[in-house]
């Protein structure tokens, strides 16, 4: 949807977050090429035994040299780059920003072997997501320890849910840049009941009327949350029990389709008329019949990461600018722009002083964008939100195994 004011507010339809969020798919092959890596390179990462006194040696004597380049996706900045200007005007440091990121598994594919050797890949900060290549940087050890003590503005204004996360805890690698949520969209002039559980996704009465993605993570997660099971702290045998769901789902042909990219017009024309489904499309698709839910047995927080390669040359003002990003009034911006959820909830009150300056369809936009609960999730919607289960090298491919074939129909 085209608005007002295009530098500030119309990603939506050039972004497209389906085929962003295709980068957690579990591939077989490149699965077991990553395990391959990561027994190659043994004690290079993890995050166990890092001490307080190893990040400061990493950090100690670096500062900061004016400049930095940062790799990110496209449509996550806005298209004249006010926010990176207003940075280097408040800092002075430079920032030579690329959209080079198009699909994780691929990025991991480009930087792992200069990574691997300790070389520089070009970049002093990424934007990868919380999944398989997240965790395998993290193993290997190419990704900087974060120096907390200059990151005053996430200790302070990031919500208490991106604190401390499973997949990178004490958030010593990583920070958010922007997140979203896996739930159910469903058409409501077709469904005529209220839809707040997942367990209506598996009921025959919408037979060949249900949509369910066919990435393994994100089908795995709504398997175990259908079978009352919390996925960061699933096992294998879980696994497999969820997998039966699915098949029964999938056999008793209750799923028409299981949808990489295409569900959010399938849904909108009626092709299904519930579905999996990730917050963002639903908040851009502005469709008054279509409406989005987080599940009251749970939903998915999937998180694009900002984090600093470990060979960086510049990694002093990657830590400048991951903290200034963090101060409510210079994130406003990139929400309005972006329109996923901030993990800076503070952010909302600058939108809404936003709003009262605005007008016409600027200020109409801003208004929707403050109030909905899809960019500004409520603490009961967020309380019931997980993210995928940390897959370590021997679980993933197991993991793989299990949830994989149920999209092949095997």
């Amino acid at each position: 949807m085209r608005r007002g004011n295009v530098d500030r507010y119309d990603p939506a339809l050039r972004r497209g977050l389906t085929s962003r969020r295709n980068v957690l798919r579990l591939m077989g092959a490149s699965a077991a090429a990553l395990a391959a890596s990561a027994c190659s390179i043994p004690g290079q990462g993890g995050r166990g035994d890092l001490t307080q006194a190893q990040i400061d040696a990493f950090w100690k004597g670096r500062t900061g040299k004016g400049s930095l380049n940062w790799a990110n996706w496209p449509g996550y900045m806005q298209d004249d780059h006010a926010s990176i200007k207003a940075f280097t005007k408040d800092t002075g440091v430079e920032v030579n920003y690329k959209e080079v990121i198009q699909e994780a598994s691929d990025w991991f594919g480009k930087v792992q072997a200069p990574l691997a050797a300790g070389q520089s890949i070009g970049f002093d900060l990424m934007v990868v997501t919380n999944g398989i290549q997240t965790s395998k940087m993290i193993e290997l050890g190419y990704l900087a320890p974060l120096d907390h003590s200059r990151l005053p503005n996430f200790d302070k204004y990031a919500a208490a849910k991106y604190k401390d996360p499973a997949f990178d805890p004490g958030n010593t690698y990583t920070i958010p840049y922007e997140s979203g949520i896996t739930g159910i969209a469903y058409n409501t002039k077709y469904v005529k009941e209220e839809i707040d559980s997942i367990a209506q996704l598996f009921d025959p009465k919408y037979k060949g009327k249900v949509g369910m993605m066919g990435d393994s993570q994100e089908l795995g997660n709504f398997g175990l949350f259908a079978i009352g099971v919390d996925p960061e702290k699933s096992t294998p045998k879980d696994w497999a029990s969820a997998a039966r769901k699915l098949r029964e789902q999938r056999d008793s042909r209750i799923v028409r389709k299981y949808y990489d990219q295409g569900y959010i017009d399938a849904v909108a024309k009626g092709d299904v008329w519930l579905t999996m489904a990730w917050s963002g499309d639903v908040y851009s698709l502005a469709n008054d019949d279509v409406k989005f839910v987080v599940p009251k047995e749970g939903g998915t927080l999937w998180t694009d990461l900002m984090m600093i390669p470990k060979p960086a040359g510049n990694p002093v003002d990657a830590l400048t600018l991951m903290n200034w990003l963090y101060e409510p009034a210079h994130n406003a911006p990139l929400t309005e722009f972006i329109n996923y959820i901030t993990p800076v909830p503070a952010t909302r009150q600058y939108v809404l002083a936003d709003a009262a300056k605005a007008t016409g369809d600027d200020k109409a936009d801003l208004e929707r964008l403050a109030s909905s609960p899809l960019v500004f999730p409520s603490e009961a919607d967020m309380a019931r939100l997980r993210n995928f289960r940390v897959l370590s090298q021997q679980e993933e491919p197991q993991y793989q195994k299990v949830f994989t074939p149920i999209v092949q129909g095997s």
